[in-house]
């Protein structure tokens, strides 16, 4: 029974796991918000800025409509990062508790073969 830990030792572990998984989820949220949506909107508010400037719009009308377009291209990145990163949460949470759980089924699997083992003998 050497293997047996105190509540807070557990209570630190979870606690470190569950911090390994929202810091996996935020790279992967990181990573993964800026995706060909965001790219093709971006690519249009320059096509749209460089036709305005050909056409002779003036710097003053063009400049805060880039600006404009660049703020939500921000806005819906960082908005589509937080949605991720929350999906991405929960399936790094669920993945520790599914080990969580094998590794007690694992255990008690072992004792079980160890014990029959034990009785062959």
């Amino acid at each position: 029974m050497e293997n047996t830990k105190s509540p807070e030792q557990v209570n630190k572990v979870n606690k470190e796991n569950e911090e390994l998984a929202t810091r996996r989820a935020r790279e992967r949220a990181r990573t993964a918000r800026w995706d060909l949506n965001i790219a093709i909107f971006l690519f249009a508010v320059l096509i749209m800025v460089i036709v305005l400037l050909f056409q002779g719009v003036s710097l003053e009308i063009v400049a805060p409509i880039a600006a404009v377009g660049l703020a939500m291209v921000w806005l819906v990145g960082w908005r589509q990062g937080r949605q991720l990163f929350e999906r991405f949460r929960e399936e790094e949470l669920t993945k520790l508790k599914y080990e969580r759980s094998r590794k007690v089924e694992e255990t008690i699997e072992e004792t079980v073969q160890r014990a029959l083992r034990n009785r062959w003998r």
